[in-house]
């Protein structure tokens, strides 16, 4: 560590150089000065947040990131004196201007006293007995309802699901993408209650309004969106692809004609005793059959075929549609569909992966075509492992929650800053 003489001096030095250039180094440098009056965890943390393009005196006077009154008062003070040395007047020589900067912070070249800061850290410093470690143990048992959703995360990642569910560690700003979804899920909602069957003899209609509705949810979710750049190309984004679904609606209408019968509907569901919640985007009724359709949008990554969608299913990394197929049946449907529509991306047509439910799985699935099967036995054994993991949940007996092997699922994983065991990426595996 610097001398007091040393550790003042260069304390100065910076200080004159931020009178000179305005610039943001010198003035990170002096907020984490010992000789700054401000603590030195408060201190690192405002030139951390300066240091990623943040205007820290700014910062402090708006009081963002909130700190506790004492250290506030610190920062205050620091900003209050910051501004002061901006207003030395130029044209000083060196001495007189390093006289001034130092009467401002109340400091001496010759200073062979304590920092502020430390000497207000020293006295509030009392070093106690260290307290014996508790012995570890489970986590407490899962007394809620259960999700399909929140059973995917423990598929992909049990430590996610611990951070996410068990602690609820983190509150989701959400994201572009998570408000591009609510709003389009939104619209399309509101569309099928006003078109509940889709005619050719209406495509004109369908397609005005569908712009009405997507236009005014994507308004109402406007603070989902960081800039009004983002908000308007996403806007722009979602209309084309909801003409896109106009489109496919046509051709249905024409090839297999249905009917709406529900939207956002609640699917409860008691399994073994565990209660499942969740809700289904859409339910029709095909005109021919009578059979039931359960209908998911899709607005991210999804499975580009059914057999892919099928290998999920069997390895249980997707419990969404094997769920709602066993509410609907609770309430005495007869589901003949599954089906999943992609509203990703706008450049494509829409291409449903559809699933014919059948009595027994089979090996009929061409790998790429968007059609194909479902057996009642798959969705047996879906729904087997469902309560298999909700009993695991609800045990209190796991201790360790282990964290995912794919480094892939932790990129836009909000925990992943908090997890120590993460995998780590592949470039920095192998060395590159």
């Amino acid at each position: 560590m610097l001398p007091d003489r040393a550790q003042v001096s260069t304390f100065l030095e910076d200080a004159a150089e931020w009178h000179r250039s305005r610039a943001n180094e010198p003035l990170l440098r002096l907020i984490r000065s010992p000789w700054s009056g401000v603590e030195h965890d408060v201190a690192a943390a405002y030139a951390a947040l300066g240091r990623r393009g943040g205007a820290i005196l700014e910062m402090v006077e708006r009081g963002q990131p909130p700190v506790p009154p004492p250290q506030r008062e610190q920062l205050l003070r620091f900003a209050r004196n910051a501004r002061r040395v901006l207003e030395v007047p130029n044209g000083l020589d060196e001495t007189a201007l390093r006289r001034s900067i130092a009467e401002i912070f109340e400091v001496a070249e010759e200073s062979g006293t304590t920092p502020p800061a430390e000497a207000l850290s020293d006295a509030s410093l009392e070093l106690a007995e260290a307290c014996e470690p508790e012995p570890a143990g489970p986590i407490a048992p899962w007394r809620h309802h259960f999700s399909a959703s929140s059973l995917n995360t423990f598929g992909e990642c049990a430590r996610k699901w611990f951070y996410k569910y068990a602690c609820a560690a983190v509150e989701d700003p959400g994201s572009s993408a998570s408000a591009y979804g609510k709003a389009l899920h939104v619209a399309l909602e509101d569309f099928h209650g006003e078109f509940p069957r889709p005619r050719r003899a209406d495509e004109a209609a369908m397609r005005r309004r569908i712009r009405e509705c997507v236009t005014w949810a994507f308004a109402a979710s406007r603070d989902g969106f960081a800039t009004a750049v983002e908000y308007k190309l996403q806007l722009r984004r979602a209309q084309r692809t909801a003409q896109r679904y106009v489109d496919w609606l046509m051709v249905e209408a024409k090839e297999a004609p249905f009917v709406v019968l529900g939207r956002e509907v609640a699917a409860s569901l008691e399994m073994a005793g565990r209660p499942f919640v969740g809700y289904i985007d859409r339910i029709d009724r095909d005109d021919v059959s009578g059979g039931i359709r359960v209908v998911d949008y899709k607005t991210g990554n999804i499975a580009m075929s059914a057999s892919e969608y099928c290998e999920k299913v069997r390895r249980f990394r997707d419990f969404q549609l094997p769920f709602y197929y066993w509410a609907r049946t609770a309430e005495g449907d007869r589901v003949t569909k599954l089906v999943l529509i992609p509203l990703k991306d706008a450049l494509l047509d829409v291409r449903p992966i559809v699933l014919q439910v059948v009595p027994r799985s089979s090996a009929s699935n061409n790998w790429g075509d968007a059609c194909g099967t479902i057996g009642v036995d798959e969705l047996e054994r879906s729904r087997t492992r469902m309560i298999e993991l909700s009993d695991r949940l609800a045990s209190g007996t796991i201790a360790q929650f282990e964290p995912t092997k794919d480094s892939d699922a932790c990129t836009y994983c909000a925990y992943a800053a908090a997890c120590a065991r993460r995998p780590a990426p592949e470039r920095r595996r192998f060395g590159y």
